[in-house]
């Protein structure tokens, strides 16, 4: 199936690379990797990142993304999106429940000229205490992205986490550091060569079709 095209947007000189990542627990490993990931490409692009307690939605449910501000800022920026790179970590062999449920308020968007993530090029991070945990989780995000119809990089980072591997907020391995700057240009390197001289927006706000009335219960 080709890729749509997005809304018509106002042209811009950098794409808008998205970053959804981490734990509630704020400086998680997959959160710190998100953003060295996001940060080897900021020069080149405009950055928005969902971390941390940015997280904290309502459990998923159709039409909910109205009643709450955070889950209508998420999915504004998922709609105008020109990349995305997700980090996760690896609960019980798989994804954690807090990401999938960020992913899943992508269901908003399937009535849209741009239907979910289609033809937007996705960097995936897997962040586990074992290598085979982080394996298994790299292999759940890139079918989560195939099904979101997005493209996932061919370079996926898996990082088997230590204490100090983030110390002070800085990958202190290099070889580590290269592989989360990898995700992040092959996301940019996709996004341009897609053609994506419109780009979303540098700050994004909740779009007018997702601006929320309230609190969700």
């Amino acid at each position: 199936m080709l890729a749509t095209s997005p809304p018509a947007r106002m042209p811009a000189v950098k794409p808008l690379i998205v970053g959804i990542g981490g734990t509630p627990r704020e400086q998680s490993s997959s959160e710190l990797a998100l953003r060295q990931a996001c940060e080897a490409i900021a020069d080149e692009a405009e950055i928005r990142i969902f971390a941390g307690r940015d997280l904290l939605l309502p459990l998923y449910q159709p039409g909910i993304a109205r009643q709450d501000a955070g889950a209508a800022a998420l999915v504004s920026a998922l709609m105008h999106c020109d990349g995305l790179i997700i980090a996760s970590p690896a609960y019980h062999g798989t994804i954690s429940g807090l990401i999938k449920n960020a992913l899943d308020y992508a269901e908003e968007l399937s009535g849209e000229p741009r239907p979910y993530l289609d033809g937007i090029p996705i960097g995936l991070i897997a962040c586990a205490a074992g290598w085979q945990a982080a394996g298994q989780t790299l292999a759940t995000l890139r079918t989560i992205a195939h099904a979101l119809r997005g493209w996932p990089t061919p370079y996926g980072a898996t990082i088997r986490t230590a204490p100090g591997l983030f110390a002070g907020g800085i990958c202190s391995d290099p070889a580590v550091a290269a592989d989360l700057r990898r995700v992040g240009e092959q996301v940019l390197a996709f996004a341009h060569s897609q053609g994506s001289a419109l780009v979303g927006l540098a700050s994004v706000q909740p779009a007018a079709a997702f601006t929320s009335t309230g609190t969700a219960p």
